[in-house]
Formats: C-alpha cells, sequence, structure tokens
C-alpha cells in the first residue's frame, strides 16, 4: 500500500512570519510579544472557537484591540515557501504520491493560498480550523486516519516541531522532523518516495 505523507505548513513548507515579521509589526521583539499577548486567543483562532472580531478583542492581555487588517497585510507580505520546498512537492506530486496538509492554522490559510497556490500539490485538507483539533492533541492524528480511512501505519507526519512529530509516532505514525529541503528530500528517498 502507498503511503500517505502529512505535512504541517508553516515553518515546514512555508514561511512562518510568527517570529520576525509580527514582532516587528508592533515594533517589538518576540519575548515582548509572547508577553503581552493573551494566552489562549490565537490557539482558539487556530481552532475556530473564535473569529477575525475575536481575535481583535483578545489578542491583547490587557484588553487594547488588535489591528488585524494591518497583522494580516505583514503576515500575507512574509508568506513565501522555504528554499527547495517547491521543486520537492513538484517531485511528489509527479510521482503520484499522496499528500494532504495537517496544520494548525486559522481561515488565514486561505491567504496563504491565495498567494502561494499551495494546493498545486498538496490540498489543505486538514487545517485546525476546520477539523477543530491541533497538532500535538492526539484527535488531530485520529481526524486524519478516520477521515482518510488509512490505517496510520500508511501516513508519513513531517513537521518542524519536534512535539508534534512525537505525537504522531505516539498515534502509530512514521514521521520526519523537519530542518530543511535537503535533509527531508532524503528522508523521503530512505523511504521509497523519491
Amino acid at each position: 500500500m502507498s503511503t500517505v505523507v502529512l505535512f504541517d505548513v508553516m515553518g515546514t513548507l512555508v514561511h512562518d512570519p510568527f517570529f520576525v515579521e509580527v514582532p516587528r509589526f508592533f515594533g517589538t521583539d518576540l519575548r515582548s510579544l509572547v508577553a503581552r499577548k493573551h494566552p489562549s486567543a490565537w490557539e482558539e483562532f487556530e481552532l475556530g472557537q473564535i473569529d477575525e472580531e475575536g481575535l481583535a478583542q483578545r489578542f491583547f492581555a490587557d484588553g487594547r484591540r488588535l489591528d488585524v487588517e494591518g497583522l494580516k497585510s505583514a503576515m500575507l507580505e512574509a508568506y513565501r515557501f522555504l528554499p527547495g520546498i517547491e521543486a520537492l512537492l513538484q517531485a511528489l506530486h509527479q510521482r503520484g504520491v499522496v499528500m494532504h496538509t495537517l496544520s494548525n492554522y486559522p481561515a488565514w490559510y486561505r491567504l496563504i493560498e491565495a498567494k502561494l497556490g499551495l494546493s498545486r500539490w498538496v490540498p489543505w485538507t486538514f487545517v485546525s480550523c476546520e477539523i477543530g483539533a491541533r497538532k500535538p492533541d492526539h484527535a488531530a492524528y485520529r481526524h486524519v486516519t478516520t477521515t482518510l480511512g488509512v490505517e496510520p501505519q500508511r501516513c508519513l507526519f513531517v513537521d518542524d516541531r519536534e512535539i508534534n512529530c512525537d505525537a504522531a509516532r505516539v498515534a502509530g505514525m512514521d514521521a520526519v522532523r523537519f530542518t530543511h529541503a535537503d535533509a527531508l528530500g532524503v528522508a523521503l528517498a530512505d523511504r521509497g518516495l523519491l
């Protein structure tokens, strides 16, 4: 049976603006931003529990209102494929490898799609705001296998965060921690996918 490859998106396929561009938008550094933001608002946004208006009201712990449109623009400008990823995805697609996203992200994933067209190769099948579960919650992985009707052993999960990879392994999946495209290419070739 063929392997289903599940890709995290941010920090794995696409540059994640949270660490540089988002703090810059707020005129601060990452540590200060994390200290000022509400501890769960972004996760609630990623789970689809609050909408943009809810995020605007809850983003900052002190109750200040978030400039949602400004933040969206800053993030949209920063979205780009990580080096070597487009060629890797194209090669996998040409070989007929079945691929899906498994991403923690809010509805703003549509901004990434509009700019980069990721779905040319990888459909946005599993996004936390749509499925109501975030990695590393076991429910996220279980949702994938149940929806696709595949055994976990048939899934290869790729993510830049080890905690998410560990959770995938606990769920019975193979997992590769992403560091860069060349290393991922080697890991995929070792598994006969490239």
